[in-house]
């Protein structure tokens, strides 16, 4: 079997907390064919550049922070790569083994017809119980982890979820043809939920996505108390300019939900051996506090007035919704 050659691709910006972990780990991938290792970093002013300094095999580009989008960028890795496959970390998602890439590539080798893959997001086990255990419910729904699930058709899915699961897509770890990003399908240039579109715009296309289970990294964002509120309200904003669906929420029912959750954490919490006795406690009295938050956030960004979208076309090559 015959394996493509590969860049894979990781986006920086003062990202030193986890990229000598996350360039330790790419280096030590085992896979049978060339890997280039493509780092674009937009300013960092922390040791992210010493750190990428330390390892020669990184092959660094550098622009201003001004000039960074999020589609926008992963254009230009897909331009500056010298490998058929484009592979996309972002920086502080750790390759969870020494086969991840060679999982996350498998699916191209073994369909043509596949343009872009996903792989899974394993949380980290300190992280925050509602952030923790949010992850794990969205790539279970995504399928099962002893084998590949292969979405080809976007218009005959369901509403009844499968739908929200089959067109997912997180560019923290994923890869897609360089054919296909220099050809059929850009990234967009919008100012969020550019991986989403893409996995649109892939399907609309007449082409296939997959999520590879085995393809694992560690990755979960370092979330404060303080600052969830704000990542809530971006994610459910960005993702109603993309023309997603984000049913209204009234006070009353995120109340419901704000119960419901913080007890079935609470009841995980409990489990949870990852958490030592004090943590789980600890996790046990604050995290009810997460999901208020989270469940206020969500509330005022559903109901907020969606201004002009921000879903601009990335050359002509894109596909239009």
């Amino acid at each position: 079997m015959t394996y493509p050659s590969v860049t894979v691709a990781v986006l920086t910006y003062n990202g030193e907390k986890y990229l000598e972990a996350l360039l330790t780990a790419v280096e030590g991938q085992r896979y049978d064919a060339s890997v280039e290792l493509l780092v674009i970093d937009s300013g960092s002013t922390d040791r992210t550049l010493e750190i990428l300094a330390a390892h020669p095999r990184v092959r660094l580009h550098q622009i201003a922070n001004s000039e960074f989008g999020h589609g926008r960028t992963r254009n230009l890795a897909a331009d500056l790569a010298t490998g058929e496959i484009v592979a996309y970390l972002t920086h502080d998602a750790v390759p969870a083994h020494d086969r991840w890439l060679h999982e996350l590539v498998l699916p191209f080798v073994d369909d043509s017809r596949i343009a872009a893959v996903v792989g899974k997001q394993v949380p980290r086990a300190s992280a925050p119980p509602v952030l923790k255990y949010d992850i794990q419910r969205v790539f279970e729904r995504l399928g099962p982890d002893y084998a590949l699930t292969v979405v080809s058709d976007w218009g005959q899915l369901d509403e009844d979820g499968t739908r929200a699961a089959a067109a997912f897509y997180s560019d923290a770890n994923s890869a897609a043809r360089r054919s296909v990003l220099r050809g059929a399908v850009r990234y967009r240039d919008v100012d969020y939920a550019e991986d989403q579109l893409f996995a649109r715009d892939v399907l609309a296309a007449g082409l296939r996505k997959a999520y590879a289970p085995r393809a694992a990294v560690e990755h979960s964002n370092d979330i404060t108390l303080r600052t969830f509120g704000a990542r809530i309200e971006a994610d459910m904003m960005g993702l109603r300019a993309i023309g997603t669906v984000v049913p209204r929420v009234p006070a009353h029912r995120a109340a419901m939900q704000w119960l419901r959750w913080s007890l079935v954490d609470a009841a995980s919490i409990v489990r949870d051996r990852d958490y030592r006795p004090l943590t789980r406690l600890h996790w046990l009295l604050v995290n009810p506090w997460y999901h208020a938050v989270k469940w206020s956030a969500y509330r005022r960004s559903s109901n907020r007035p969606l201004s002009a979208s921000s879903v601009r076309p990335s050359g002509a090559a894109a596909v239009a919704d």
